[in-house]
């Protein structure tokens, strides 16, 4: 070598540091790859650091100065090994040695959960938040990892390097100061972002930011909603209208529907009197459809309105929810926000001409659709419908239920008793289709004649017997013997004698004391 070259070579020795093991020294990033980071610390050969070293991954970047510790001056390999973690773990504890103690509050970042906890690093010092001390409940785990937070120092072992962190006190300030920073600025009529936390069946509650308000069911929505989950979401971020507040109470009420506009607000020139409209049902009542014929406006179609055919139908039976209605508008009520529909009114009353359509004394055919204890409904052409009592329905017979006579569905011809369009009844016959046969019974049947008979009905105010096919009388609990008729039943036969014969009533006495 030249003595020119060994000069060079010592001036060039004389800028390297001399570095030892364990020592920490500052250093330059003058390279990276997917996997390390090459780092210049003044030595004569280059560092190198593992991407893992890195808590920070914005500091893994061409000229970024970090602090590093030496782990080995060469290893197996030839390299100079750094670790940037041990060095920000030295300085962290000397950091804590000298400025930090008991009661502290100082900035962490939460790493991962671990049992019972979760671990912060803290300036790449490790400390362990006890779950009972995090105050994270209810915050997702994308809240908690990898975020920063305010820490108080519970517990140090500076000679077991143990740090012990609570959030709890730091957590219970910052809200009161969020509280009192937001009741300062409450105002009626606001509008405020809220987290739905809780849902009732009369409501919402929802977190405005350390106070809680409740969103009643009845401001959710201008239209009906049967339970509030039709309408928010536990965790839903959602605007509120402040109605009212009571700070030394700590009451908010809130409004949700307030935030747009009122629907009923122009209700009467949108929907007058007679207007046809075309709706959804949204609710199905024995007593009627509520059909949303806008979004937040509904009305009612009483049962009555729906057809002019009976006075009442079931709604149940006839409609399903989701069918679409045209119905017409009859009246509105903006104050109490009802409105009333009509199906019926959007067709002829075709009770209008009942009486000229159904002349009574005419015979008209008809099918039976219903009963009731005392008749049977039957549906005449124009889909009006008429009853035939039970009385109407033999001249002869005693008849105790309808369905003895008539089936649901079948065909009949009757005979038009009585109209009353007014009160929409229809008086139907079945017996007015024959000849009235009293008049032939009565000389068929004389008073103190003796005929056979056959026992019917018994009941608790005499035996009904028959005479004939088409004949039946009643034996008198006063013209038989008690203990003879306790031990009668349906299919007996016995002798009688006719005591009375009425024909206006249409009815015969008889008794079974022959002498």
């Amino acid at each position: 070598m030249s003595e020119n070259q060994s000069v060079m070579a010592e001036l060039y020795e004389s800028t390297l540091k001399n570095v030892k093991e364990g020592e920490i020294v500052s250093g330059t990033i003058v390279a990276v790859t997917e996997k390390e980071a090459v780092v210049d610390i003044g030595f004569k050969s280059e560092g190198f650091l593992s991407y893992d070293e890195f808590r920070d991954k914005e500091e893994f970047n061409v000229g970024k100065e970090i602090d590093v510790l030496i782990e080995s001056i060469e290893d197996e390999d030839g390299r100079l090994l750094l670790s940037k973690l041990k060095a920000d773990k030295v300085k962290g504890w000397q950091r804590v040695m000298s400025d930090i103690d008991e009661g502290s509050v100082i900035e962490g970042r939460v790493v991962k959960q671990v049992k019972g906890g979760y671990m912060v690093d803290v300036d790449g010092l490790e400390g362990f938040l006890p779950m009972s001390l995090s105050a994270f409940k209810g915050y997702s785990p994308d809240k908690v990892l990898a975020n920063k937070f305010n820490f108080q120092v519970a517990k140090i072992n500076k000679l077991r390097r143990n740090l012990i962190l609570s959030r709890r006190d730091i957590f219970q300030k910052e809200r009161e100061q969020i509280r009192e920073k937001l009741w300062s600025e409450l105002e009626k009529g606001q509008v405020r972002e809220g987290v739905v936390k809780g849902i009732t069946d009369f409501g919402a509650f929802v977190d405005l930011g350390s106070v809680d308000g409740l969103l009643h069911i009845t401001d959710m929505s201008w239209s009906r909603i049967n339970h509030p989950s039709e309408i928010v979401s536990i965790g839903d971020k959602i605007n509120v209208f402040i109605l009212d507040f009571d700070k030394e109470n700590s009451k908010v009420s809130l409004g949700l529907k307030q935030i747009t506009a009122n629907p009923w607000e122009d209700i009467y020139d949108k929907y007058p009197a007679g207007t046809k409209v075309t709706g959804k049902v949204v609710n199905i009542m024995p007593y009627g459809v509520f059909i949303e014929v806008e979004k937040g406006i509904e009305g009612l179609l009483h049962s009555s309105e729906i057809s002019w055919q009976k006075k009442m139908v079931n709604p149940q039976e006839m409609f399903k929810l989701g069918d679409e209605l045209e119905v017409q508008i009859i009246n509105v009520d903006k104050d109490s926000k009802r409105i009333s529909l009509s199906m019926k009114q959007l067709g002829d009353n075709p009770w209008v001409d009942a009486g000229g359509k159904f002349p009574v004394d005419t015979k008209v055919t008809g099918i039976v659709r219903g009963f009731t204890d005392y008749g049977a409904f039957v549906e005449l052409d124009s889909g009006l419908e008429g009853m035939i009592h039970v009385s109407d329905m033999s001249w002869t017979k005693k008849v105790n239920h309808p369905q003895d006579v008539l089936e649901r569905g079948q065909d009949v011809e009757v005979m038009v008793l009585g109209v009353d369009a007014a009160n929409r009844k229809i008086t139907l016959g079945l017996k007015q289709l024959e000849e009235n046969p009293w008049g032939r019974i009565a000389e068929d049947y004389p008073v103190n004649s003796e005929v056979d008979a056959e026992v019917v009905l018994n009941s608790n105010f005499g035996v009904f017997v028959k005479l004939a096919e088409d004949v039946e009388a009643l034996v008198y609990s006063s013209e038989i013997d008690k203990e003879q008729a306790a031990a009668l039943k349906p299919g007996d036969k016995l002798k009688v004698k006719i005591i009375k014969v009425d024909v206006e009533q249409m009815k015969i006495g008889v008794s079974t004391r022959l002498s």
